[in-house]
């Protein structure tokens, strides 16, 4: 059998399984990449434009940021960076203190959760220690803080969460932060447009924080890879020695610049992802589906004993969701992306009617 990269090709349909941008990206965009001559995509990119109008679109220094290959890479480039024998240096030359280990350096992170989080860790040799959720799904701060050891290296907070989207209290990151001063406190942001707030503005009062964001969900660039990493030098040192040196392709970096540029294009997906998410609560409830409101552009749905029929059934009909029924942490669960309206619509009057058959 032929290992193949990324993820199956399920063909034809509405693609609402990987919570990508289903308006595409700004026409801006592809102007762009359209630009291009012969001679242009034969050269090496320049970061240098990137980074500093990705920077000023962030409200921080240049020397803070990082762009990466898709935040999957940064996720990675932290892994190697930090889940090392003893505290690393930048964390030490920050104020950490010293710690000794005494076994396999750890990951902490509260389940469900991104994936990339626990194969980079197992990539690494890392152990890694899961939490689960609270009721509902809520961030379990307690017993986050209880798992933290002098073997912790890594402490991921995704806010929202994927798949569950719910949000991360602000006091709960502050907590963490402060108790795992010793580790990389790693604040996924990927979905923070959908959230409306943020740990940005306030990252660089803790000095073992990296915020991680991506320009694949409120930009539309998941096709280009495109993802940027902050923090402070001295934390941002150990992961730009193990980045490649030209690791966003120059088609990428020009379309970076492009979709930031496009503030009207972000404002206007936003205003429909927010919306598709009441069409699906409404819909889940006049279905009888358990949902949880999300800060995200998904939704994730209980299917309960229907689960299966649901998700080959939406599949089948060429709604692809992302099945989420054999993940322990949310058993019977599949999330839906919300996008343009005009789609979510078609998703639930799909859902709806195979709710209505399977009664």
């Amino acid at each position: 059998m032929t290992t193949i990269q990324g993820v199956p090709d399920l063909g034809p349909g509405l693609r609402l399984h990987l919570n990508e941008n289903t308006a595409g990206c700004s026409p801006k965009v592809v102007a762009a990449v359209r630009a291009f001559d012969a001679q242009q995509l034969a050269t090496y990119p320049d970061f240098r434009d990137a980074i500093f109008e990705t920077a000023a679109f962030l409200g921080v220094d240049a020397d803070r940021i990082v762009l990466t290959n898709g935040l999957d890479e940064g996720i990675l480039l932290a892994s190697i960076g930090y889940l090392s024998q003893r505290t690393p240096e930048a964390l030490v030359e920050l104020g950490a203190p010293p710690t000794v280990m005494s076994g396999t350096p750890e990951v902490v992170v509260a389940q469900p959760a991104f994936e990339p989080y626990l194969s980079t860790a197992h990539a690494m040799g890392a152990r890694v220690v899961s939490v689960p959720a609270g009721g509902d799904f809520a961030y379990p701060l307690d017993a986050v803080l209880k798992a933290i050891t002098p073997n912790t290296r890594m402490v991921y907070v995704n806010n929202p969460n994927n798949p569950s989207g719910q949000p991360v209290p602000q006091a709960a990151i502050r907590r963490v932060a402060r108790e795992a001063a010793h580790a990389l406190v790693f604040v996924d942001e990927a979905y923070h447009d959908f959230l409306g707030e943020n740990f940005l503005s306030e990252a660089s009062d803790y000095p073992n924080v990296i915020v991680g964001r991506t320009f694949s969900k409120a930009f539309g660039l998941a096709g280009m890879r495109v993802g940027v990493m902050i923090a402070s030098p001295a934390v941002l040192a150990p992961i730009r020695r193990a980045m490649p040196l030209f690791n966003l392709n120059v088609v990428a970096v020009s379309a970076l610049r492009a979709a930031i540029a496009d503030t009207e294009f972000r404002s206007w997906y936003l205003a429909q992802a927010k919306e598709s998410k009441e069409l699906v609560y409404s819909a889940c409830e006049r279905a009888g589906l358990r949902y949880w409101r999300s800060g995200g552009n998904f939704v994730l749905i209980d299917g309960a004993d229907r689960a299966r029929a649901l998700v080959d059934g939406m599949i089948a009909q060429g709604v692809f969701v992302r099945d989420r029924t054999k993940d322990p942490a949310c058993p019977n669960c599949f999330r839906l992306t919300t996008g343009v309206v005009e789609h979510t619509r078609h998703a639930v009057a799909t859902l709806e009617a195979l709710c209505a058959r399977l009664r």
